[in-house]
């Protein structure tokens, strides 16, 4: 008799993760980990059965696609001896189609990839019978670097997730527009992860040129190519033991992806001109400005590198999302500028506040460098910034009660009723609306706090 799958007596539920993808197995480890969770982790199908016939266990979470027994026999399989066992399938896009199917075979539920954090949570928590009782609890309390400033609840949420997944070996993609501050994310991410003591290499997939950017990753011999007169070590033997910044990964050709695709599934490369096989440990980070998707259904680049750099993705909102960090990060930039000594006018900071930052915080740090300059390290006034910032037509900044009420009541009815078209597809609806995902479910909790019932709106 197998045992009785339970909530582990007294114990915190016990989650069973299968997935061949070690990256991915330590993403859904260390968070659900971080949440209270007990975890057993297998690399296989065969190995989820084995622990199935010995262990007690609240829940399985099991990739689609794996060598040997795929995710859907091993969930066909589990179900011949536990019956009410719930089982939550992780799937890429492509798997969608397999993925609904297998909800007639008893699947619980599937996520598509990347996972998003939240709504793994709360799946988990309903499985377990844990939804009302166990809020989600924050990231590891480590100090944010010097000179980041982090006011808004967006750009808090990221960088907790960041921090929950920091000390995983996971590969992460951080997305978001030009100017957001990726880097800044990255830099955190490696800081908080056990590899802070090792080097972080950063690479600008798009500052070199196509015919050199595989000499710069993976190095080359002496007489590899005209003008190789030496032997050069390449940026990912230099970040063994650490961790590799891929930015503006979309940029990188095709061949290139493919030799990129073959170090993230073992570590293995080649430098040019060498057929001797290296290895190199290094965590991947890679960061875009673009849509990977749209790129991956053009063939611009690979599927299977998509799922393999993007097993968790960290997208920062622009900086007209969130308002909030406008004001403190200009100030940040001031005293680093003036050395403490200007300060803003108020007509300023309304400037500053109405503008959109279309450059978002890479415009805002070149506008606060001009008019640092230009105030000679004094009051800084609206002369002193660029002609689109101070030319941003004026808006009531102040709204009476009943007048936020009702702008707040239009913007939940907009939500509710884009939420209703897209069938409650929270990613295409925040594409209709305009705002990152994150804002969506920004607001979304707040309208849950309010006592509105979002799921059936």
């Amino acid at each position: 008799m197998p045992p009785t799958i339970r909530k582990n007596g007294n114990k915190s539920p016990r989650i069973l993760i299968v997935d061949d993808d070690a990256g991915q197995r330590s993403l859904l480890h260390s968070f659900l980990k971080s949440q209270g969770f007990e975890i057993v982790a297998v690399s296989s199908g065969e190995q989820a059965l084995e622990v199935l016939r010995t262990q007690e266990i609240s829940m399985m979470i099991s990739d689609v696609r794996m060598p040997g027994l795929s995710g859907l026999e091993t969930l066909r399989r589990a179900r011949e001896q536990h019956v009410v066992l719930p089982v939550l399938l992780v799937t890429a896009y492509a798997d969608v189609r397999e993925a609904v199917g297998a909800m007639r075979d008893g699947a619980l539920n599937y996520l598509s990839k990347p996972i998003d954090l939240d709504e793994l949570l709360i799946t988990v928590q309903q499985a377990t019978g844990l939804a009302k009782s166990a809020p989600r609890k924050l990231g590891p309390d480590k100090p944010l670097p010097p000179h980041v400033v982090c006011e808004s609840p967006l750009m808090r949420a990221v960088f907790n997730d960041a921090s929950l997944i920091a000390n995983s070996e996971s590969r992460v993609l951080i997305t978001g527009e030009s100017g957001v501050g990726k880097e800044v994310l990255a830099d955190a991410i490696h800081a908080w992860s056990a590899r802070s003591a090792g080097p972080l290499v950063k690479v600008n997939c798009a500052a070199i040129p196509e015919t050199l950017l595989e000499s710069e990753l993976f190095g080359h011999e002496k007489g590899a190519f005209t003008g190789a007169v030496a032997q050069r070590i390449g940026r990912f033997e230099q970040a063994n033991d650490g961790t590799i910044f891929l930015d503006e990964i979309a940029d990188m050709s095709p061949p290139l992806q493919a030799k990129l695709l073959r170090v993230t599934q073992n570590g293995t490369f080649h430098r040019v001109g060498s057929n001797k096989e290296l290895h190199t440990n290094a965590r991947i980070l890679a960061a875009t400005n673009s849509n990977l998707e749209e790129a991956v259904q053009a063939g611009r680049f690979r599927e299977d590198l998509f799922y393999r750099l993007n097993v968790v993705e960290l997208n920062l909102p622009p900086l007209r999302e969130r308002p909030e960090d406008i004001l403190p990060i200009a100030n940040a930039f001031i005293e680093e500028f003036t050395h403490g000594k200007a300060r803003f006018s108020s007509a300023v900071a309304d400037c500053l506040t109405r503008y959109p930052w279309p450059g978002n915080v890479r415009e805002l740090r070149n506008a606060m460098e001009r008019a640092a300059l230009l105030s000679r390290g004094e009051l800084i006034v609206p002369d002193h910034l660029p002609n689109r910032v101070r030319a941003t037509t004026p808006q009531s900044t102040v709204l009476e009660p009943a007048e936020a009420l009702r702008l707040e009541e239009i913007e939940r009815q907009a939500i509710f009723q884009a939420l209703r078209q897209h069938n409650f597809n929270r990613t295409e609806t925040a594409l209709a609306l305009g705002i990152s995902r994150r804002a969506l479910i920004y607001k979304l909790q707040r309208f849950r706090e309010l006592g509105f019932e979002v799921e059936s709106a």
